[in-house]
Formats: C-alpha cells, structure tokens, sequence
C-alpha cells in the first residue's frame, strides 16, 4: 500500500475532526486566552487553519525558510467564514500534493529553518506525520480546551463528550 492511501485515510478523519471545532468558535470569544503567554483563541484558530498547509509545503519542497520573504502568514482570520474558506482550502492543497507524492521521495530530507538556523530536518514522510498531523492535533487539543473555558459546546473527537447525551 501507498503511504499516501494510508496517510490520507487518517489525514481526511482528523480534518474532518479539526473542522468540527473549528465550526464552534464564536467571534465574541476572540480574545479570549487561558493566561497572558497563550495565544487568543481567534490566533490559535488562524494558526491551525495555516497548519494545515504543511501537506503541501512539505510535498512540494525541500525546505521551508519562515525567514525569507514572500507572502504574510495570516496571524488572525477577520471572520468564522475567513477562517474556514482558509482551512479548506489548505485542506485540499495538502490533500492533493499528499495524493500525488511519489513514495520514492519520503526518506528525502525536508527542512524546516529560520534562515541559517534549522529547526528540524527530518526525512519527508517523518516531516508530514510531524510538523502536519501531530502539529495540528496538539493545536487542536489546546483548542478544545479553549471552547471548554468559554462554555462553548464541545464536539466529538475519538467518542462522546460531556455536551452530549449520554445514553442510559
């Protein structure tokens, strides 16, 4: 089996999870954060909806230099519209160029530095399980903590939570 068709089958269960909460965030609970070194809820948001493009960075490229100029990354999305059309779109781009990767490139070495400083080299299959899937979950369980805090009703994630019935 390709490492794409197995990777995608996790890939499409935890965007479809991560878009669940994603969905919940209120506008009105923006600046909402849990102590002043944590980000905003609204920043935390935008940033897992950014993440989501690391399928395609790592796929398309060797290496990936915050420092070099190009395009801004979006630190806050102005709306919940903006931040979903965002995540999806990410989504998609991700999912493509993990659908079209040549397992021949996955022990390749990807590279993710701040100009001459590395922060983390790992083969390419490695790179995608970590700075993609295992980044983004982190994320997402820091934000399902945030929708707690702010009294907003909490989605499934792997099984029921406490805002949903419980059978008897």
């Amino acid at each position: 089996m390709r490492f794409a068709d197995m990777l995608l089958r996790e890939f499409d269960n935890e965007m479809r999870i991560t878009r669940t909460l994603l969905e919940r965030i209120t506008f009105d609970h923006a600046d909402t954060r849990p102590n002043p070194k944590s980000r905003t809820l609204i920043e935390l948001a935008s940033h897992i909806a950014n993440l989501t493009a690391f399928g395609a960075v790592i796929v398309n490229a060797d290496e990936r230099d915050i420092a070099a100029p190009g395009p801004q990354i979006v630190q806050e999305y102005p709306s919940a519209e903006a931040l979903l059309s965002a995540f999806d779109a990410n989504v998609a781009a991700s999912r493509a160029a993990i659908a079209a990767i040549d397992d021949g490139t996955l022990g390749n070495e990807w590279t993710l530095r701040n100009g001459a400083n590395v922060i983390i080299a790992l083969p390419r299959a490695a790179a995608l399980r970590t700075l993609l899937m295992s980044h983004m979950v982190h994320h997402r369980g820091q934000l399902s903590a945030y929708l707690r805090l702010n009294n907003i009703p909490h989605p499934p994630i792997y099984g029921p939570t406490a805002d949903m019935p419980q059978p008897r």
